[in-house]
């Protein structure tokens, strides 16, 4: 049983999801000890023990330790099961968190699978409903692995109660990826989305946008959606030749509706000004399939405390070497080799 420090680097819960993650794929158990460490609550909140237990039933894991609050989680894994599944995580913790938690397994199930996600579509600190189908997912198809998806009901924090349906084939092997650049635009989607609150809202964003925007200046979609709780994002889709990014902005109480379709807007400016194909969160999230899967390279911008403890975590519980190379104008290349 290998042991993992959850205190370490940035000591959150993405070192619990990597870990599970890699446990049901190598089969090999673990002992999880200082969960969330240096958040306000440690241990596992619900949310994370979705995670624990959702991948428990997909592996048929032995788990000891899986409470709210638990601070150290054994997980034995057995046979990946693949077929039907319906998770709810029963507050507005992160179904997007969960779904990467388990795809990395699903996709070596001997059968295709069907996930039923009840919870939190859009949450601060987590990826995205928007995120996850446009940036995430199609870099995952470039390695070979197909996924539907749909969303039935928004989740927006605090409420949550969101549905999602993820349709997922098996891949055996994933493809190597090489991303060292984005390649010509190839468009721009920005999207206003609001639920339960006044429709002049999404228009004064929309307007925003607008002024915000120069040539070339994209069409801006509004969209009232359904959710059990209210909820405004502002979400702008960059398509490029080689690699998609999503920058999102959530809407709050006390928030005017220019500033948050402004800070989008900054947020797409600083990605860009990066000249990096690949962006701060995409590149956390790719490291994972990559090293299940063959491998590859991608450039990206400085990277964070996540992105860095995510490495450290993958090569303590596998032999892949991740090699970072610092390249000029703030840029580093990742190369992740199996």
């Amino acid at each position: 049983m290998i042991e993992i420090d959850g205190s370490q680097g940035e000591g959150g819960g993405q070192i619990l999801r990597t870990s599970l993650s890699l446990s049901a794929c190598t089969g090999q158990a673990i002992h999880i000890r200082h969960i969330r460490q240096k958040r306000k609550k440690g241990g596992l909140m619900r949310q994370h023990l979705a995670c624990v237990t959702s991948l428990a039933r997909i592996c048929n894991a032995h788990v000891k330790g899986a409470s709210i609050g638990s601070k150290a989680v054994e997980f034995t894994p057995n046979n990946i099961t693949g077929g039907e599944y319906h998770f709810s995580i029963g507050s507005a913790g992160s179904t997007m968190l969960v779904l990467q938690t388990v795809l990395p397994a699903l996709l070596q199930a001997n059968k295709p699978s069907k996930l039923i996600l009840e919870g939190g579509t859009h949450n601060p600190l987590a990826p995205s409903f928007e995120f996850i189908n446009h940036a995430f997912l199609p870099m995952l198809k470039k390695m070979g692995v197909e996924c539907k998806t749909s969303i039935k009901r928004y989740g927006f924090f605090p409420v949550g109660a969101g549905h999602v349906e993820i349709e997922i084939s098996p891949c055996s092997k994933l493809a190597p990826i090489k991303i060292e650049e984005r390649g010509k635009l190839q468009a721009i989607e920005p999207v206003c989305i609001g639920a339960g609150i006044p429709a002049h809202v999404l228009n004064r964003e929309s307007k925003q946008l607008l002024y915000k925007f120069t040539n070339p200046q994209p069409k801006v979609k509004t969209l009232m959606v359904d959710s059990l709780g209210s909820g405004n994002l502002v979400s702008i889709r960059l398509f490029y030749e080689h690699v998609n990014e999503v920058i999102d902005c959530l809407g709050a109480i006390g928030i005017r509706a220019e500033k948050v379709a402004t800070n989008a807007i900054t947020a797409m400016r600083k990605y860009q000004a990066s000249k990096a194909p690949v962006g701060e969160h995409l590149a956390d999230q790719l490291l994972l399939p990559m090293a299940i899967g063959s491998g590859g390279c991608f450039v990206t911008s400085e990277l964070s405390e996540h992105t860095r403890t995510n490495i450290d975590v993958i090569e303590s519980l596998t032999n892949v070497r991740i090699h970072k190379q610092k390249l000029a104008n703030h840029l580093w290349k990742i190369i992740v080799d199996v």
